[in-house]
């Protein structure tokens, strides 16, 4: 699903899972990021969230960022995706990916 921000930073948005999942690769394809951090939950609520990944993504003039972030041996039964900052006033994602069992 698109999803575009409302123009102040930080934003995020929380991917639920019907039950706990193990994944073993994040991916993403989003546009004008600068820094985003990915978190997970195990419990039944998105409540107690840590911290999995942070990372500053590289700026790509007028094309999609695309970016894959191992994840071995990881289980979520929620994840939350946090876009700290941007390259500009408004960002957008286009798709979140997530393989695993």
């Amino acid at each position: 699903t698109f999803w575009t921000t409302t123009g102040m930073f930080p934003q995020e948005f929380i991917i639920g899972f019907p039950t706990r999942v193990r994944i073993s690769k994040v991916g993403i394809q989003c546009y004008l990021v600068r820094t985003l951090r990915i978190e997970r939950s195990i419990s039944k609520d998105p409540v107690d969230f840590e911290e999995c990944i942070e990372k500053d993504l590289q700026h790509t003039e007028g094309q999609l960022q695309m970016e894959e972030f191992p994840l071995p041996d990881f289980q979520a039964t929620y994840l939350r995706f946090i876009i700290k900052s941007a390259f500009d006033h408004f960002v957008a994602v286009h798709r979140v990916m997530a393989e695993g069992t």
